[in-house]
């Protein structure tokens, strides 16, 4: 395969610079080249004023299957996620079996190999059935997975996350860990705060979230093991993260679009605005958008979180938990944090791109001589967000009909042309 990309603004040295990207079986090379001589077989595409960056990495993904398929599959979830600039996923482990150990994390890793278009990382559970009771078969699929987390639910039990994570440092493996404390839910399905009082729904207090990211980061601290904290939503949660850094301990974090750009009173009477946790105050809000700048917030992830029709059309008590994100994620942010210039496009590279590969171990293949991964963007390309029109399973999110800038036109993974926009 032999591709030369003329003209395109090419991210380099946390810049971007005019450049021509020729692919050479794979492998990439920047170079100046002006003629390509008649008889050479390579296939020239001009892409000015397009932007090529290193392929989005998302660490927090539902693909559902094993065991729910009809809710998404490892080949509709990577093919949305193909058409969106990602080249790496990170596959949550609340599937149906869990893989708690080799025999059932197979079966996933069979789909991934028949069916995936992208690299899938899968993650293996904390405990085994996701049950918060006893470690899952930790060593024997140590090698396989990229982590660990029982995503979906928080482990209740102090000694049970302790010994995970003694555990998750003996392997050099990192806890991926849903922070919920169980007992402080009471029933509720969306934030307690102004909606939820105004229009009469149970809500979720920010404590059942925070409270249990000061638990684990203190025994992070006392293991000192690499901890990750999944979709924080609080401003509380902010500030123990900040503080733990300062103090040594070894945690990043991750964030989703849905919490830095709406509060709970941007929701409306539908399953579209239900997710775990939940769409929290302003004050959370502009805390999220705090720890972005200021580093405290390491990753953008999406939490793709697919499911039927039927299950997100009961309103906001009855729908499942869960909206999708892969499909929406770049341009939404592009459009509401970068064109208003509230963050750099560079920051949004680093966020959803460079800093997700760094803290889960993804070699940098946006290198001369690498097999490459890449997506290229028009960015002043502008649409209304339909979901109508999304190749995952999942048709539910929170920025259906917003207005957006950035549409990725080709994405290469692995040296090998997995999305190309048809013209």
């Amino acid at each position: 395969m032999y591709f030369l990309l003329k003209n395109a603004n090419v991210y380099t040295n946390n810049t971007f610079k005019r450049k021509n990207v020729y692919i050479e079986n794979g492998c990439w090379h920047l170079k100046e080249i002006d003629y390509i001589p008649a008889d050479t077989n390579v296939t020239i595409l001009d892409f000015n004023n397009y932007y090529i960056f290193p392929g989005l990495v998302d660490v927090h993904v539902h693909l559902r299957e094993p065991g729910f398929f009809y809710k998404e599959t490892i080949k509709s979830g990577t093919r949305a996620a193909a058409k969106s600039g990602y080249t790496d996923i990170f596959s949550m482990p609340n599937l149906n079996p869990v893989p708690d150990g080799l025999e059932n994390l197979n079966i996933q890793l069979d789909i991934i190999k028949k069916d995936s278009l992208i690299n899938v990382h899968p993650y293996g559970s904390i405990t085994k059935g996701e049950n918060g009771k006893k470690l899952s078969n930790m060593d024997e699929i140590s090698n396989y997975v990229s982590g660990f987390s029982d995503d979906g639910r928080g482990v209740q039990d102090c000694n049970v996350i302790r010994q995970a994570m003694i555990k998750a440092k003996k392997l050099n493996k990192i806890i991926v860990s849903h922070c919920e404390d169980n007992s402080l839910i009471n029933g509720g399905y969306i934030h307690k705060g102004k909606y939820a009082e105004k229009y009469g729904h149970k809500g979720i207090c920010s404590e059942s979230e925070w409270k249990a990211v000061e638990k684990e980061l203190n025994i992070a601290k006392e293991v000192g093991c690499k901890y990750h904290v999944c979709h924080v939503s609080t401003k509380e949660s902010v500030d123990l993260i900040r503080k733990a850094k300062s103090e040594g301990v070894d945690v990043t974090c991750e964030t989703a679009p849905h919490y830095l750009l709406l509060n709970d009173m941007d929701i409306k009477e539908d399953g579209k605005y239900k997710m775990n946790p939940p769409i929290r105050d302003e004050k959370d809000r502009l805390s999220l958008m705090e720890g972005i700048k200021d580093g405290t917030i390491d990753i953008i992830a999406t939490d793709h979180a697919p499911h039927s029709k039927d299950e997100k059309s009961k309103g906001l008590k009855e729908s499942l938990m869960g909206v999708v994100g892969i499909e929406t994620a770049f341009p939404i942010l592009y459009t509401k944090l970068v064109k208003t210039n509230i963050i750099s496009l560079g920051k949004l590279i680093d966020l959803m791109s460079v800093n997700p590969s760094k803290r889960f171990g993804i070699e940098d293949k946006f290198i001369e001589g690498k097999k490459t991964n890449l997506c290229v963007f028009n960015l002043n390309f502008k649409y209304k967000i339909d979901p109508d029109k999304f190749l995952s399973k999942g048709k539910s999110t929170p920025f259906e009909g917003e207005e957006v800038y950035g549409k990725c036109v080709m994405t290469i993974c692995e040296g090998k042309i997995v999305w190309q926009e048809r013209t």
